[in-house]
């Protein structure tokens, strides 16, 4: 997921794409438990989204970058 993607979303969108990203993520450690984990290189990748989105959620907090809404 881009950064670039991510501004365009919504403070809304931007909150449920981190609890989506979230169970996937739960999903994900289930499955490495139990054996099943086929893609391990997803963990990183769904962490640094979560990541991501959250960076960006604060800038808006702060006033770094505002978001299209207002």
């Amino acid at each position: 997921m881009r950064p670039q993607d991510i501004r365009e979303m919504s403070d809304e969108e931007i909150k449920a794409k981190i609890e989506e990203l979230y169970r996937e993520l739960f999903n994900l450690r289930f499955q490495k438990a139990i054996g099943q984990a086929k893609n391990t290189a997803r963990f990183k990748e769904v962490r640094r989204d979560i990541a991501r989105l959250k960076t960006i959620l604060r800038e808006r907090e702060l006033g770094i970058y505002p978001s299209k809404e207002g």
